[in-house]
């Protein structure tokens, strides 16, 4: 079926099994986090290298003229169906604002690229309220239903952009699974392990920047 890669792993179509409990897709990740002059977290940029596996299979799925690539229009068309896929699951995208979960607007595009074997996505979404500098934030990009590993190859790739964010205390946090398993043994039940989609326990293991301004 037309989309039928893409709509399956990067838009998530998940059935409740052990199987689908662990990465299918592999993707390298980077974000930056923009405060502006007002003291104001204004948007997050994103960029996203899949693994050769999945991008050949976009390939496949999306190549209408046969040419073995895929042409502007057919990236444009990657670009808006992940668009339109991932609303629903936050953009992978995690934001909590002194404990309480922040959830991001629609960007108005995501663009697509494919170079040297392997599909790129960027794109910059915005908090959905007014996020300012204080207190305790933290920032990740992570796939809820856990079929895509989103990786951040090097902590330089967690980039706070803003003097003012810069001058907050931050760092990079990548939680050790044995660690998180032992510290939140009575959560994790057997519904998380047969269905993470309907918890939100697999942000626990995701990599983040945590801010303390």
């Amino acid at each position: 079926m037309k989309r039928s890669s893409l709509i399956l792993t990067v838009a998530t179509v998940l059935a409740p099994s052990v199987a689908l409990a662990h990465p299918h897709i592999f993707a390298e990740a980077r974000l930056e986090i923009v405060a502006d002059a007002t003291n104001q977290i204004t948007e997050l940029r994103n960029v996203w290298r899949f693994d050769e596996l999945f991008s050949a299979s976009v390939v496949m799925d999306f190549d209408k003229n046969s040419n073995a690539q895929l042409d502007p229009d057919e990236l444009q068309e990657v670009g808006q169906t992940v668009l339109d896929s991932l609303q629903e699951y936050n953009y992978y995208t995690t934001i909590t604002d002194n404990g309480k979960t922040i959830k991001v607007s629609k960007p108005n595009e995501i663009t697509a690229d494919y170079k040297d074997g392997q599909l790129l996505l960027m794109f910059a979404v915005k908090p959905a309220e007014p996020m300012p500098l204080k207190g305790n934030m933290s920032f990740g990009v992570y796939d809820p239903t856990m079929y895509t590993a989103m990786d951040f190859p090097t902590d330089g790739d967690l980039v706070a952009v803003g003097d003012q964010l810069n001058a907050c205390e931050h760092k990079v946090v990548r939680p050790d699974p044995d660690e998180v398993l032992a510290q939140n043994q009575a959560s994790l039940t057997d519904a998380f392990f047969n269905d993470p989609t309907g918890t939100d326990m697999s942000k626990m293991f995701a990599t983040r920047i945590e801010f303390k301004c």
